[in-house]
């Protein structure tokens, strides 16, 4: 079951680049803004510490949120986050509402298992290349899956796995499937170690035969 994330959150008054500089300063706020659905967008004041404990989950971009809203709860899912330049502080945070009968389009991680049993890792000597690290799916919001479990326990030297290889639960599809078969990008790769077929091509072949003195 994917793991809850709550935050708790007040509506703002003040308004404006001024307003939002004030609220950051001493380091406890941050402003923030809750849009979408046939709801009025929402500016919402959010706690700096509860958001960043909230972003220490890997779940935070990619599932649904409860933002409590003066005590009236909306679920949302992270749209936008704007950081310092410097520091990769939080500056602002945008929120997506999602509707309960209403597919939602989102990124959720691949999590990447047997990497240690991979065949073509410990029968030919190949290195893993992961090519993503996740996908865009589309489902309700119901059925948004935390993670997409890639098992690459048979994976062998010079194969790859595809996106209409990965194990989707019901009711999840892949945006990408949708615009057509030269979408169906390779998700992770075994490579043949730098130099192997070279190094294989030198040993395999005939020496030649070494001249003779009247060369």
């Amino acid at each position: 079951m994917p793991q809850t994330i709550e935050l708790n959150a007040s509506l703002r008054t003040e308004l404006g680049t001024g307003a939002s500089r004030r609220l950051r300063q001493p380091g406890e706020k941050l402003p923030g803004i809750i849009y979408g659905g046939e709801d009025a967008p929402q500016p919402v004041t959010l706690s700096a510490n509860e958001l960043t404990k909230a972003m220490q989950q890997e779940a935070f971009l990619s599932q649904i949120v409860k933002v409590r809203v003066d005590g009236t709860e909306q679920q949302a899912l992270v749209r936008d986050l704007q950081l310092h330049p410097v520091n990769d502080k939080v500056l602002h945070v945008d929120f997506l509402r999602v509707d309960a009968d209403r597919p939602i389009q989102t990124n959720v991680p691949l999590h990447f298992v047997n990497e240690d049993k991979c065949v073509g890792v410990r029968t030919g000597g190949g290195s893993i290349a992961h090519n993503l690290v996740d996908v865009e799916v589309s489902c309700l919001p119901k059925d948004l899956p935390e993670f997409l479990e890639v098992d690459l326990a048979a994976l062998e030297m010079g194969h790859a796995l595809h996106l209409s290889d990965l194990d989707l639960p019901e009711g999840v599809a892949l945006v990408a499937l949708g615009y057509g078969e030269d979408h169906d990008i390779p998700v992770v790769s075994v490579q043949a170690p730098r130099g192997g077929a070279a190094q294989a091509e030198e040993e395999e072949a005939p020496a030649e035969p070494e001249p003779s003195a009247g060369d």
